[in-house]
């Protein structure tokens, strides 16, 4: 169905209910801060100074007394979402015609917003209790329709209260007091659903679980991610099944256990998603044959869903069991009762769910049997009631089991014996009692995980029968304590029962999630399947199957492949048998967009075969529709393994997809660890402050290239390589962190013992210290794509998440990672980790072959991409721009020949993963399963235009282009400021504060094209100064190119930026298009290469961009701030003066109007400029005269917040606006 109206309907009706509850019960003197004393007078009660009829005592007391139990909105939430679920009952009923009396009670007669029929026709109208005088009465008067139409609904919820009491409480009951008022009107909660969601929509029962799931979606929303309280544990993990996945689950569990007695059963071919078993062995068959009854009858079969929600996968239960009963031949109005009394059975710990998921049943059951609701029907379908208010003694008391209570008398209620708790202890039926209320006092929180024996199933049936015969002929007494304590007798026999069947979408809730008291009672009570609610539920859902019974959920797939549910799946494989599964992955529910959700959904047999063959269905790719398609075609169907042989695989992963040659190389070929030692790193305790980018500090308090820690300490430098994972890269690359480990890491180790003083050693978060610095392969633990394994050179230290291992034989360093790079090895890892998490518990366990042939291939790859990462300016081992570094006639040529070989590189590359993967293959003998061949997409080159802009090759070059252009800016940028020089390759200056620069200028260093004076940079959109950006950029092309070309090429960069970065201008010159760039969008690319921790820092004055430079880090000094204003703003401020003064002229002179015109709109837009520079000139100088200094060891989140607002992007680069820094 169309959930759209829904949708936006649901979240919004919520907080209206809401409102319009606690607006009524404040009418009633009571609100969340106050609750006014009722005095009784006559006829009357004052509330505060206001009358009402004595009648409203009781229910106000009553509500008074929920709120005192339960707290203020909580009632109110409570009673808002059972009003709003009996609406949507009786809006769903009219709809559908099963009301009695034949008109629509929320509606007009044909169905829309308009005066409910019932209203129209009310003196026709005739219901129980209903006073026919009363109607005549108000109807005649013509002005009391409201009070007239309140009549009418409540009489009609007290009809309905017969059949369905869960819904439609008794009269008088607490929440009518809280009804609002004006129903009738065009605004009221009434007519807002009507007109909210169209007649047609309520044509289906599913629109009731629907209606569930939104109105407590902005709920859920508000609890996400928190520890969860128990009355919220609903709202945080509720999320309604798409009904293919329903009926998957059903037909799988209650139709196959009808289909293996009666396999010709006609019942197959109404249940389309039912899966075949799988073609088994002989001696598999005889255990089947052995368990399988040789006839059922379908009273006897039962299924539960102990997490019922609104009750949509008993719905589906219902429709298997109704075509049973007819294939057997049962009365067409006799099978809704015998299915409600018989074969449905569910439990959850919300009220709303009970309501629900019980209406939803009995809607089913109407459509069958006109009489359902006067049948007097018990439903299985229960919300878990808490037991910890029970008085037991007295409810005993005045139950009087032990005297003649069949006669209704109550003799000795109040004698000694009854009045001794001792005597009560002596009757079993206390005791039963007793220990049933115990067990019930967090029924909220624990739900259906909570354990009743089996053992006391047939003695609480016994006392349930009891307790249903007081209700009805008991006296007063006995019936009012039998309708207090059955719902928890009830609840306990439901949760005792031995069942067929058990079907469920269980909730989804990690430890972190789990209350205190949740969690105690998981590590309790299920200690195999803690770490989440769903594997507890899955767990669980064996205790409540006869033996050879099904259990039959939707889940996460965590515990399919999860270390952390590596016992439980051990278990399941060896107690139970696998039946069926969906591997479903992401996007089986389009409700929730994203890779977050990934289900399976799968039917497990309590009893043991061995050598079963389980069926799978791999649907980890497409959208919804794909999959629900998919599962009925039968496309991508495994059922060749059986599930013992998962057990082969190391933790045991549900691997189906998997050859048998494969599985037994697990077992056949020496795991990773025969070859290496794989390592968890140093975890710092604290990233923000021992982490930072190489080019934020100096780089002469770097040490590159270090052996070992004695060296490391011995070099008095603080700053070291550090390998924490990073992005998708294979053979080399990712170099661009350092750590502090100064002193042997001295920092760091306090820094740790400080935090986790209970620590003996920093060494259990400082991992493998010995390990630093030595040569190895390093890998990202977490990756959004597939493995990649890279040399670490000597000289660096790894991270928790940047994982290393280290050959045992130095030989095979290569070898070793041309082998984890290939396509056979992550074969392997999506088996061990197909969540893409490869931590080194999943990584050493793959199987490992290491070829010599490959060697060469490897070092040639590694080769390549090094050199790939060292062509880009963020490496610190950088040389030069490639387009400068060619050495050709033009820009052009240049980028043409660089163009051609970055294509050469990329399909080197690429024919050098093929061969090492053709290698591997041919090795374990994988042709069939490894057909794929690798893309050149997945060379993670750089330059690889594949794997940077995608497969449209037709951007490929335009992309290419426009990129090298702003590379060639920006290092031109570092020549002209002094981090790079064309008389020298590689980095040049970064030390810190200008310090020993003026010796390098000395020494010759940036002859050929020297380097700003002072490290600043004017960065404006026309030319104020001569030696701005734009005209050193046009010197810098000069230089390299020549004079005679220098058109040519300035106009192929501005030409370059104009297919990308900025929008081309008509009548632009290319040194204007240039400016423009360098204006307008360079800092924005400056701050994307070096991910927000720029070197380059761009001072602004504001949005009129009166005044920017741009500052090179290294060369900031306490000097800088004084500077820039007497060098630059100072002038500019007399230059815009002056200018602003001939502008005027020019507009006296002119006589063209549209001349007088567009200078007059020059001359204000100056203005605005003048008056920003004269603001940031005031406060330039405030900044100077602090004569700020920078520890560039803070790293450049900290120094960029000294300056104010005087620096751009400055929310985005330190996370804080510029006046919270200040």
């Amino acid at each position: 169905m169309n959930t759209n109206n829904v949708k936006k309907y649901a979240p919004k009706a919520r907080k209206a209910f809401i409102e319009a509850m606690s607006k009524q019960a404040a009418k009633y003197g009571i609100t969340k801060k106050k609750i006014e004393q009722a005095e009784q007078k006559g006829d009357l009660v004052l509330i505060g100074d206001r009358p009402f009829p004595a009648s409203v005592i009781k229910p106000r007391e009553r509500l008074v007394k929920r709120i005192e139990q339960q707290g203020f909105d909580q009632v109110m939430e409570h009673v808002a979402y059972s009003w709003f679920n009996r609406l949507c009952a009786i809006r769903y009923m009219e709809r559908k015609g099963f009301l009695d009396h034949g008109r629509r009670v929320l509606s007009a007669a044909d169905g829309s917003a308009g005066v409910p029929q019932i209203l129209e026709e009310c003196l026709d109208v005739e219901l129980p209790g209903l006073d026919q005088a009363k109607v005549r009465e108000l109807k005649l008067d013509g002005t009391k329709d409201e009070e007239l139409y309140r009549e009418l609904l409540l009489a009609q919820c007290h009809a309905l209260h017969q059949a369905m009491p869960f819904l439609f409480e008794a009269v008088a009951d607490e929440s009518e007091l809280l009804l609002p008022e004006n129903l009738t009107k065009t605004d009221s909660l009434i007519r807002d659903l009507v007109a909210s969601v169209p007649d047609e929509d309520w044509e289906h029962i599913e629109i009731i679980g629907w209606l569930y799931q939104f109105y407590i979606s902005e709920k859920k929303d508000q609890v996400m991610g928190k520890v969860v309280k128990s009355e919220d544990i609903p709202a945080a993990t509720q999320l309604f099944t798409p009904n293919w996945i329903v009926q998957y689950l059903v037909q799988n569990s209650v139709g196959r256990q009808w289909l293996q007695t009666y396999p010709d059963s006609p019942l197959k071919e109404k249940m389309p998603y039912y899966i075949e078993p799988a073609e088994q062995t002989p001696e598999v068959q005889a255990q089947l044959s052995s368990m399988i009854p040789k006839e059922l009858k379908p009273e006897t079969l039962s299924c539960i869903d102990p997490a019922v929600g609104s009750g949509h996968l008993l719905i589906e239960a219902y429709k298997v069991f109704k075509a049973i009963y007819e294939e057997r031949g049962y009365r067409t109005r006799d099978i809704p009762q015998l299915i409600l009394e018989n074969n449905l059975f569910g439990l959850d710990i919300d009220d709303r769910a009970g309501q629900l998921a019980g209406f939803a049943l009995m809607m089913l059951a109407r459509e069958d049997d006109r009489r359902i609701f006067s049948r007097n029907i018990r439903l299985n379908v229960l919300s878990l009631q808490e037991s910890s208010t029970v008085n037991l003694p007295s409810l005993w008391r005045s139950l009087n089991l032990t005297g003649e209570w069949q006669s209704g008398t109550s003799q000795g209620l109040f004698e000694e014996e009854q009045q001794d708790l001792s005597a009560f202890a002596a009757d079993n039926r206390y005791q039963l009692l007793q220990k049933t209320l115990e067990r019930f006092k967090q029924a909220k929180t624990f739900g259906s995980l909570i354990n009743v024996p089996h053992e006391d199933c047939e003695d609480l049936k016994e006392l349930f029968a009891t307790l249903c015969e007081l209700e009805g002929t008991g006296d007063s007494m006995q019936k009012a304590a039998a309708t207090q304590l059955m719902p928890y007798v009830h609840q306990a026999v439901l949760l005792a029962q031995k069942y067929d069947a058990v079907v469920a979408n269980p909730p989804y809730m990690g430890s972190k999630g789990m209350n205190a008291d949740l969690k105690s009672f998981s590590k309790k009570e299920f200690k195999d399947s803690k770490s989440d609610l769903f594997a507890v539920f899955m767990e669980r859902g064996f205790s409540f199957l006869n033996e050879n019974g099904f259990n039959s959920q939707i889940n996460m797939q965590a515990w399919m492949f999860l270390s952390s549910f590596a016992v439980l799946r051990e278990k399941l494989l060896k107690q139970h048998t696998l039946i069926a599964m969906a591997h479903l992955g992401p996007r089986a529910f389009s409700q929730i967009s994203g890779e977050v959700v990934q289900t399976t959904a799968w039917v497990i047999q309590k009893f043991r075969v061995e050598m079963y063959r389980p069926t799978f269905n791999r649907l980890i790719e497409g959208n919804e529709e794909n999959k629900k398609e998919w599962l009925r075609s039968g496309e991508n169907r495994y059922c060749e393994v059986d599930q013992d042989e998962f057990q082969k695989i190391p933790g045991s992963p549900i691997a189906y997809w998997l050859s048998h040659r494969t599985i037994n190389s697990f077992q056949k070929v020496d795991p990773l660890t025969e070859f290496a030692d794989p390592r968890q790193g140093l975890a710092t305790s604290d990233n923000n402050r021992f982490v930072r980018n190489w080019h934020e500090v100096s780089i002469a308090n770097i040490g590159f290239g270090i052996g070992s820690r004695d060296e490391a300490k011995d070099s008095s430098r603080k700053w070291f390589p550090f390998n924490k994972g990073g992005s998708y890269k294979k053979w080399a690359g990712n170099y661009e962190l350092i750590v502090n480990w100064g002193d042997d890491g001295r920092e760091i180790k306090e820094s740790i013992l400080s935090k986790y003083p209970y620590l003996n050693t920093p060494d259990f978060v400082a991992k493998n210290p010995n390990f630093y610095f030595k040569e190895g392969l390093s890998w990202s633990a977490l990756s959004s794509g597939d493995f990649s394994l890279r040399l670490q050179p000597k000289g660096f230290i790894f991270a928790d998440k940047g994982q290393a291992m280290f050959p045992y034989n130095s030989s095979n360093l290569y070898g070793l990672l041309g082998y984890m790079n290939s396509s056979v090895a992550m074969h392997f890892m999506k088996a061990l980790a197909p969540t893409l998490d490869f931590n080194l518990g999943y990584i050493s366990k793959v199987p490992v072959v290491i070829d010599g042939n490959a060697t060469n291939c490897v070092r040639e790859l590694v080769e390549i991409f090094q050199d790939d990462w060292n062509s880009k300016e963020t490496s610190w081992d950088f040389k030069s721009n490639p387009l400068v570094e060619l050495k050709a006639t033009s820009i052009g040529s240049a980028f043409n020949e660089w163009s051609d070989k970055t294509y050469q590189a990329v399909r080197r590359a690429h024919t050098l993963e093929l061969e090492v993967d053709s290698i591997y293959v041919d090795r374990f003998g994988l042709g069939d399963e490894l057909s794929d061949v690798r893309s050149v997409s997945q060379i993670s080159l750089e330059c690889n235009p594949y794997f940077v802009y995608g497969d449209d090759k037709e951007i490929h070059a335009v992309r290419m282009r426009g990129d090298s252009a702003c590379e060639l800016i920006s290092y031109s940028i570092g020549c002209i400021l002094g981090r790079y020089s064309l008389d020298k390759n590689g980095l040049v200056y970064a030390k810190e504060r200008n310090e020993g620069f003026s010796d390098l200028i000395a020494k010759g260093a940036y002859k050929t094209f020297p380097a700003d004076d002072d490290g600043i940079i004017p960065l404006t959109d026309q030319e104020w100064f001569p030696d701005d950006a734009t005209n050193r950029f046009r010197e810098f092309v000069k230089v390299i190119w020549g004079e005679e070309r220098l058109h040519e090429n300035l106009d192929f960069v501005a030409e370059s930026l104009c297919l990308h970065s900025i929008k081309p201008k008509k009548s632009e010159s290319s040194l204007d298009t240039i400016r423009r760039y360098l204006s307008t969008q360079f800092y924005k690319d400056h701050l994307k290469t070096y991910k927000k921790r720029p070197i380059y820092w761009l001072f602004s004055s504001g949005k009129q961009k009166a005044f920017e430079c741009l500052v090179y880090l290294h060369r900031y000094n306490e000097g800088t701030l004084a500077r820039m204003r007497t060098e630059y703003v100072i002038p500019l401020t007399a230059k815009m003066a002056a200018y602003a003064q001939k502008l005027e002229n020019d507009k006296e002179a002119s006589g063209s109007a549209a001349e007088v015109k567009r200078l007059e709109k020059e001359i204000a837009q100056l203005h605005k400029q003048q008056a920003e520079l004269s603001e940031f000139d005031e406060k330039l100088r405030h900044y100077a005269d602090q004569r700020i200094s920078l520890n560039l060891d803070d790293g450049v989140k900290v120094n960029y917040g000294k300056f104010g607002d005087l620096l751009a992007e400055v929310k985005a680069i330190t996370g804080e606006a510029p006046e919270a820094l200040s």
